[in-house]
């Protein structure tokens, strides 16, 4: 047979990105006479091996003929009618031949159905007898469209790249442009593994994933949901019929998608490895399931503890510490795979995961399992890390190396059982191309609690997984996007704008990557910024959500996502609370500037208030856009206070991470039930630092640190040190062993910064719960006096957030004095008040001579009062005789 040679201009680089990214291609609409009605191809994902675009070109017609043999796959021709069904053909009907004037479609390989060789032939491309396992050849041209597998797998993928090759339309006449593809996985085992803790999936959402694992050329999927009962608690324990029934009809949907049904027990928490009788109780199990047609088994052997065993005989057979563990491991592991799979053909290799599954470096455990555990069993690895940040080809080869097996990749991302109070919607990244090939097996990724918002992230993982070489994180997450908004443009942009939001994990370091560089870019442009862009997509935030609600096609992503989008909705508002209030200092609207401040605090506390409810019942507070929208609050705010002329409050720092929601800013707050809390131990250097926000006169100094629950999460060795630029530090006192410091700085001290800092690590977390420094500022004085939890220096500290709140109304000729330390001159003086308080007074300078003069009268939330540039010693509020108690957030000395 003579194949037709490709034109070079068609080269499959070139012409790959025309046709996955949706430029104009040869053949494509942007080629064709006007009302032809071609268009350029759409995205096909996971991203083929070799794409090509022809010059022809073919036309859904009303009736299409599909011809395939009695082989051929069941699942690749329910695809392609419906997709044929979709693009606008009012039947198809199985042939034998071409009918004229009809599309021909051919659906099967050589060992599925004869004739699509000759339809190939015809077009003039090479079969699929080359290609690897599960790779496929899918032809578009002159009348015909064939799809080819090298077996049946593989036509089952063709099948899902012709379905978005194929327009959709309401009727008959759609053009589609000539194309040629030869595809095949460059990673063997390629899927999911439900493995995470929480909140478990609904049996009618892991139908639903195996259909989706089908469409994205995925092929394993293994069953260790920790709710399961049956899996770890009570391993020995036979299903109930009702169970048994549940997964009968996985394994039959896993089966049609062409995707490996894989059986995880996990028998760790009770086994006794030398136990015969044990034994025998996991192999039954594994009989129990295998008439379901479970032909994968995995035995996990993670989470647990391997320096305790379960009972004295393994102690008497094998001894203690770690090499004994990861003998009694091999031991019973070796027997399941002799006893078991070897004896039930068609099993695959047996899987396992160590108990030590999260790092490359050798131990006596690793040894002892490399050595003695049978060489055919495959073993889970997760990457340097729990959650590791970047696996690479020398980290696979590594673990190749150490556990002396075929490494299966358990890779935990998208899973967000750690943080259950975020989603987790970002591309796979930080996997170095190649990497799958060192593995020696395949790649399993570990999904959300929330099943149908884990299709984000995992599309990306089965782009990476089906061809890492190509493979863009950012590109393969907008098309994800695209997909999943299935042709809404709306809703594509709505879903794009709550997915940056919902960005950062372990492996994506930048959260809200969009928007972040908008907000940059509107703080890069300082006081002249044009608002107008910024404004657009926090507006866009905004009403995000409610898009989704309205058009996203697969509601049950909304119904996942349902209180973080309602925190996303709360956050577009506060941020746009938060821009206008920028707009307004700037602008010199004073009054409106106070008020629009006075109503960020409540917007951010809606923004933080809605919540998602784990397993146990309890209310977890979500997080959307971490350390973006929450900032710019905090930033529009800090540049009110530059407008102003104050300092603001003063501000936590740390190099620490956090755990959950319990941020540095927590030890501040002046309520010791909250806490920062750490996500890691503490290690030498590291440190928690009071930013007093402007060089002070400092006094006495108090770190409370550990909380009930654990009282041990505390800074065992450190050092309290003062700044006053933040990089040469003085020591103020050391501390060991104890969860409260407390020293005071000598007299006339001064510093901007106040730290703890770690002179050694240990194996604890850190807990602060408060971290108090005074400072000797301004003095104020006089009446009335505060009430409880309340303090004259609130009027004058530089943070407009803290009120002096009086405890009474005032007495005859009672006064608040905030004497400036010395005459200097001064422009203006501005009173701030809470909205709604009215208590009345003379606003009054002093002058250099001692006297005072009036500069107006206090009224309203907002004064400015105009001084001229006196020498001024002290500003005082002159109360008038009874009325409410005085108020005041801020008086404010320029």
């Amino acid at each position: 047979m003579t194949l037709r040679p490709r034109p070079l201009a068609m080269l499959a680089c070139a012409s790959a990105l025309a046709l996955v990214l949706g430029a104009p291609a040869v053949g494509s609409a942007a080629d064709a006479p006007a009302g032809r009605g071609l268009r350029p191809a759409p995205v096909i994902t996971p991203t083929p091996q070799d794409i090509r675009t022809r010059d022809d070109r073919v036309t859904v017609s009303p009736t299409v003929t599909l011809v395939a043999g009695a082989k051929a796959d069941a699942g690749a021709l329910k695809v392609t009618q419906q997709a044929l069904l979709d693009a606008g053909a009012h039947q198809v009907v199985r042939g034998e031949k071409p009918v004229s004037g009809r599309l021909t479609v051919y659906v099967g390989g050589p060992g599925e159905t004869p004739q699509t060789a000759g339809a190939l032939s015809d077009l003039g491309i090479e079969g699929p007898g080359q290609l690897p396992p599960e790779g496929y050849v899918l032809g578009v041209g002159e009348r015909r469209i064939a799809l080819s597998g090298k077996d049946t797998a593989g036509t089952y993928y063709a099948a899902q790249s012709l379905r978005q090759l194929l327009p959709e339309r309401k009727g008959p006449g759609g053009k589609v442009a000539g194309a040629e593809i030869r595809d095949w996985p460059t990673t063997s085992i390629r899927g999911v593994i439900e493995g995470f803790y929480g909140i478990p999936w609904t049996h009618a959402a892991r139908l639903d994933q195996l259909d989706f694992y089908g469409e994205h050329k995925m092929n394993i999927y293994v069953y260790s949901p920790k709710d399961d009962p049956y899996l770890r608690e009570r391993w020995r324990e036979p299903y109930p019929s009702a169970q048994l029934a549940k997964m009968r009809e996985l394994v039959e949907r896993a089966r049609a998608r062409h995707v490996e049904f894989t059986y995880a027990l996990s028998p760790g928490l009770s086994v006794c490895y030398s136990s015969e009788a044990d034994i025998k109780a996991l192999t039954d199990k594994f009989e129990t399931v295998w008439d379901l047609g479970i032909r994968t088994y995995a035995v996990p052997l993670d989470d647990i503890s391997y320096t305790k065993w379960n009972c004295q005989a393994d102690q008497d057979k094998w001894g203690t510490g770690a090499a004994a563990a990861g003998a009694a491991q091999a031991y019973l592991l070796n027997r399941v795979n002799r006893d078991f799979i070897a004896t039930h053909p068609g099993a695959a290799p047996l899987q396992m995961v160590p108990t030590e599954y999260y790092n490359v470096t050798p131990s006596p455990y690793k040894k002892a399992l490399a050595e003695q555990l049978d060489e055919d069993v495959v073993v889970e690895w997760t990457g340097v890390g729990v959650i590791a940040p970047v696996i690479t080809v020398a980290q696979a080869k590594a673990a190749r190396d150490v556990f002396a097996h075929p490494i299966l990749l358990w890779d935990n991302y998208p899973v967000n059982d750690y943080v259950t109070n975020r989603l987790l919607l970002g591309p796979y990244n930080g996997r170095q191309k190649g990497m799958p090939a060192e593995l020696g097996s395949g790649v399993t990724a570990n999904p959300m609690n929330q099943a149908y918002a884990s299709k984000l992230p995992l599309m990306t993982v089965a782009d990476y997984m089906w061809n890492d070489a190509v493979y863009d994180p950012r590109t393969s997450w907008r098309t994800a996007i695209s997909l999943y908004a299935d042709g809404d443009a709306r809703a594509e942009k709505a879903l794009r704008t709550f997915s940056d939001v919902n960005y950062s994990s372990r492996i994506n370091a930048q959260q809200a990557p969009d928007l972040a560089g908008e907000i940059a870019r509107f703080w890069d442009a300082g006081e002249s910024a044009d608002a107008a862009a910024l404004d657009s997509a926090l507006k866009g935030l905004q009403q995000a959500p409610d898009v989704l609600r309205e058009r996203l096609a697969e509601q049950e992503f909304v119904t996942d996502s349902a209180p973080w989008l309602d925190a996303a909705e709360a956050w577009g508002v506060a941020t746009r609370a938060a821009l206008r209030l920028v707009g307004l200092a700037r602008d010199g609207e004073g009054a409106a500037a106070w008020d629009q401040r006075q109503r960020l605090p409540a917007l951010v506390a809606a923004a933080k208030s809605f919540t998602y409810t784990d397993l146990e019942g309890r209310k977890i507070p979500v997080v959307v856009g971490e350390g973006v929208l929450d900032k710019f609050t905090e930033d529009a705010a800090a540049e009110h206070d530059r407008v102003l002329g104050v300092t603001g409050a003063v501000k936590g720092l740390t190099n620490l991470p956090t755990y959950q929601g319990n941020t540095v800013a927590r030890m501040l707050d002046g309520d010791d039930s909250t806490f920062f809390w750490s996500n890691r131990a503490t290690a030498t250097g590291d440190h928690v630092t009071v930013d007093l926000r402007k060089e002070r006169e400092i006094g006495r100094i108090s770190l409370a640190m550990g909380k009930p629950g654990s009282v041990n999460d505390y800074m065992r060795q450190g050092v309290l040190e003062y700044s006053t630029d933040g990089s040469s530090w003085e020591q103020l006192a050391t501390f060991s062993g104890k969860p409260v410091v407390t020293a005071t700085a000598p007299a006339g001290t001064e510093a901007r910064y106040v730290r703890a800092r770690a002179t050694a690590g240990q194996t604890n977390w850190l807990v602060v719960r408060e971290f108090a420094v005074e400072t000797k500022d301004a003095s104020v004085t006089g009446g009335p006096p505060p009430a409880a939890g309340s303090g004259l220096r609130a009027a004058a500290d530089g943070d407009v957030t803290s009120v002096y709140r009086a405890a009474r109304a005032p007495e005859p000729d009672e006064a608040l004095q905030v004497d400036l330390g010395g005459a200097r001159e001064v422009l203006s003086v501005t009173v701030l008040r809470p909205k709604g308080s009215t208590a009345h007074a003379d606003v009054q300078v002093r002058a250099t001579d001692g006297d005072w003069r009036t500069v107006g009268e206090l009224a309203g939330a907002y004064r400015q009062f105009t001084v001229g540039g006196d020498a001024v010693s002290a500003v005082r509020l002159l109360w008038s005789e009874g009325g409410s108690a005085p108020q005041i957030a801020e008086v404010v000395v320029r």
